[in-house]
Formats: C-alpha cells, structure tokens, sequence
C-alpha cells in the first residue's frame, strides 16, 4: 500500500477496493452456499401449512363469543349480588347485564357459564374464581344468611 501511495496513485482511493472486492466475493458464496445447502423442496411446508391452517381454525373458534339464550328471565327480583363473597359491582354490573339478577338465577348459573361472562369482560375479569358463588346465591336466596355469614367466615376470599 506504501508503494502505492509512493507511486503517485490516489491513497484514499486504493485501499478500499480489496475491501469491497473481498465484500462481494463473501456475499456471493455466501448466497451460493445457502442455494446450495438449503432445501426448497420443503418436504415439511405441507404438513406445517396444515397445522398452521388446523390452530388458526381452532384458534377462530376459541374467539368466537357464544351466546346463551334464556327461555324466560325473571328480571323483576333483583337482588344484590354484591352480598355474595367475590362480587363487587362491576362484576354484579357484568352479570346483570347477562340477564342475571336474582341470587336464584346466580345459584341456577354454572359456574363455567360465571366464567364465560367473566372472560368476555377482560382480563381484569378472568383472575376472578365463581366456583363458590352458585353456592353461596342459594344460601341468599333461600335467606339462610347465617349460615352464609359463617361459611363466608370459614372460606378466604370465598374459596373452598
């Protein structure tokens, strides 16, 4: 490279070049050996595309809002929900707006039919557990109310 520069040639000029020579020497094998090594055939892209194509499916349909259809609601008793352990008032809000008003029509709920409004409501909604809350409804709703305050008393947070 000194004799380069010493030879009157452009310096700044004449080092780059091996760089750039060497660049594209390195770019070209590299893309000759990933042509050569890679398999595009793809044996697998069938099966792969099939179970992509199978979870999106099952993916759709976990999404999809089910909606329940009650033959008669009795709306006229509404009840205070928030006597149960585990309800505040956005959630009493959620179930009313479910059709659920009573403590016997909470005490009639399963508990996955609690959840699904839980789970259409948000994440903020899905931590909650009404496992117990069909239970405790029917203690209200039959005004067994010692009998709640004591299994209330009995169970944290309203868990068995």
């Amino acid at each position: 490279m000194l004799l380069l520069i010493e030879n009157n040639c452009d310096g700044f000029w004449a080092w780059p070049w091996p760089l750039l020579l060497t660049f594209l020497l390195g770019a070209l094998l590299g893309w000759l050996l990933s042509k050569l090594f890679s398999n595009n055939s793809c044996e697998n892209c069938v099966s792969l595309q099939a179970e992509l194509d199978a979870c999106r499916a099952n993916a759709k349909l976990k999404s999809t809002k089910k909606t329940v259809v009650v033959a008669k609601v009795d709306d006229s008793v509404k009840d205070d929900l928030t006597k149960i352990e585990g309800i505040g008032p956005k959630i009493a809000e959620l179930l009313n707006n479910d059709g659920i008003w009573s403590w016997k029509q909470l005490s009639e709920t399963t508990a996955s039919n609690i959840q699904r409004v839980l789970d259409a409501a948000g994440p903020k909604y899905r931590v909650h557990d009404p496992e117990t809350w069909s239970k405790q409804a029917g203690m209200a709703s039959r005004a067994e109310w010692e009998k709640l305050e004591k299994w209330q008393d009995e169970h944290k947070g309203g868990k068995v």
